[in-house]
């Protein structure tokens, strides 16, 4: 039996993470878990934890671990997660590293890899400082590089779409500094363990999805298909054997007798 397929996507803000996730999500039928996600859903109740991660976000700086592992693990709980899962941004330092360790091993689990992502800092400057969100339906374009038809307006819904608050320049050079302090860690500790994958995140969302593909194929390949013995003991009919070749023999004329 095939173990369930359990993620980490490691990257820095803007290295397509989320677009990559949602791919994923759809490709092998299991959540994508985000961490900005659900911290927007507490600041959108106006849960007084959500307030408090509100003003931390609005600074560029990440959440406090016990915040975030708290919502981390309940989520985990949930039925739709244990045939496996996508984490999307969670963990984001060694602390959580090996808190999520902890939770995965109370109820038997491990990490099937963890994907990261590459991607020149830059590029990642410009991705995030024009990214524009559609509140309605999720579709993210970029005043830069994926401008919609009509200024301000989602093409699928017409919806009017953001702009984080946090996705100013002076903000964004800074998540960038916090993530190179405390994420990149991450990176010699999943090394040791043999988890580690990278992934070019730059080019065309087809192609960086299909190198994540192949990173996880290397490592969570499906069972192979049964041969004509197995299918007869799973009473399924076999592949059509193929018809012999002739046996007839091409008759040559024999040379004449001089």
């Amino acid at each position: 039996m095939t173990q369930p397929l359990q993620i980490v996507l490691i990257g820095a803000p803007g290295s397509g993470k989320g677009t990559q996730a949602k791919l994923l999500s759809e490709q092998y039928g299991i959540p994508q878990i985000s961490t900005g996600d659900l911290l927007r859903q507490a600041v959108a109740q106006r849960h007084p934890l959500g307030l408090e991660a509100r003003a931390i976000m609005d600074q560029g700086l990440l959440v406090s671990d016990e915040i975030v592992l708290g919502i981390i693990e309940d989520r985990l709980s949930r039925p739709d997660a244990q045939r496996g899962f996508l984490l999307d941004g969670f963990p984001r330092n060694l602390t959580q590293a090996k808190a999520l360790g902890v939770v995965l091993r109370k109820t038997d689990r491990t990490l099937s890899c963890v994907l990261l992502f590459q991607v020149d800092t830059e590029y990642l400057i410009q991705r995030l400082a024009g990214r524009l969100t559609c509140p309605q339906c999720g579709a993210v374009y970029n005043r830069y590089t994926t401008t919609p038809r009509f200024d301000d307006q989602c093409d699928l819904c017409g919806t009017t779409l953001r702009h984080r608050s946090d996705d100013n320049e002076e903000t964004v050079i800074n998540r960038l500094r916090v993530y190179e302090a405390q994420t990149e860690p991450l990176i010699g500790f999943y090394r040791e363990q043999n988890l580690l994958k990278e992934i070019d995140g730059e080019g065309s969302i087809a192609s960086v999805f299909k190198r994540i593909r192949q990173a996880i194929d290397s490592v969570h390949r499906k069972p192979a298909r049964p041969g004509p013995r197995r299918a007869r003991a799973l009473n399924t009919k076999p592949e059509t054997p193929r018809k012999p070749r002739s046996t007839k023999r091409t008759i040559r004329n024999k040379p004449r007798r001089r």
